[in-house]
């Protein structure tokens, strides 16, 4: 894991950016087509904002799977985050081999997991983006998360301070409007991505990137997972930055 701090989030996100299209890139030109993992939120804005125009991706050669969604959201919420990634990524490129989403208002969710598990399955991903929750979570696997699990997605409960995370964001208008639970990719099958790109702007993460990058490995903070990975890079900006010692 190596970590790299920006003044804005905006540098953040163009850096972020521009580092996953160009081994994107790469690894279509070595191996002809590359799979990718998605996140949504706040914290990805500026990163597909620059991915989306990074030159010479053919993105016909890259399929997509869906980091996470609320368990109950028609795909028309404004919080719904097939809607994100339609609006912000799949319809700004052109002709993606396979989009994967989780259909999270699929009547029965287990039956969802299954499904989108057998596809997995057969896709080893080369590209993970991911955040960090203000309270460390890692996708929507909230503290203490299973770290053992081997299932790629899993019914997952979400915690209040995640909930609250969302409604802060502006996603809902209130707490009680907030998912209850959702269907998230677990911590085993991100560790498996070859590349974790994983971007964490603002004040409000300071505390969660201190506890995640700084604290030994513990599910009681999700994301400090990533200390294992042996390609994952931590894009900072000096706010969320803020509260480290080193």
């Amino acid at each position: 894991m190596q970590v790299e701090i920006f003044e804005t989030k905006e540098e953040l996100g163009a850096k972020a950016g521009a580092d996953a299209g160009g081994e994107i890139l790469k690894t279509l030109e070595e191996q002809g087509f590359a799979n990718i993992i998605l996140a949504t939120g706040a914290s990805q804005f500026e990163v597909l904002n620059h991915l989306i125009h990074y030159p010479g991706i053919d993105w016909s050669k890259v399929v997509m799977f869906h980091l996470d969604e609320y368990i109950g959201m028609p795909e028309t919420h404004n919080a719904s985050f097939r809607k994100f990634l339609k609006e912000r990524f799949v319809n700004k490129v052109e002709g993606l081999t396979k989009v994967n989403y989780i259909n999270g208002d699929n009547p029965d969710p287990n039956q969802e997991v299954r499904r989108i598990n057998e596809i997995i399955s057969n896709f080893p991903i080369d590209y993970a983006f991911v955040g960090i929750g203000e309270n460390g979570h890692l996708a929507f696997n909230d503290p203490p998360a299973d770290f053992e699990v081997e299932d790629p997605y899993l019914v997952v409960d979400l915690d209040e301070k995640c909930r609250k995370q969302q409604m802060g964001e502006g996603w809902f208008g209130s707490l009680e409007e907030v998912p209850a639970r959702a269907i998230s990719m677990s911590v085993k099958q991100i560790m498996k991505s070859k590349r974790i790109i994983c971007s964490v702007p603002d004040q409000r993460k300071a505390e969660a990137v201190k506890n995640c990058l700084e604290s030994e490995i513990t599910n009681l903070y999700p994301a400090s997972i990533l200390q294992e990975h042996p390609n994952c890079t931590i894009y900072l900006d000096k706010e969320s930055s803020s509260l480290l010692s080193n």
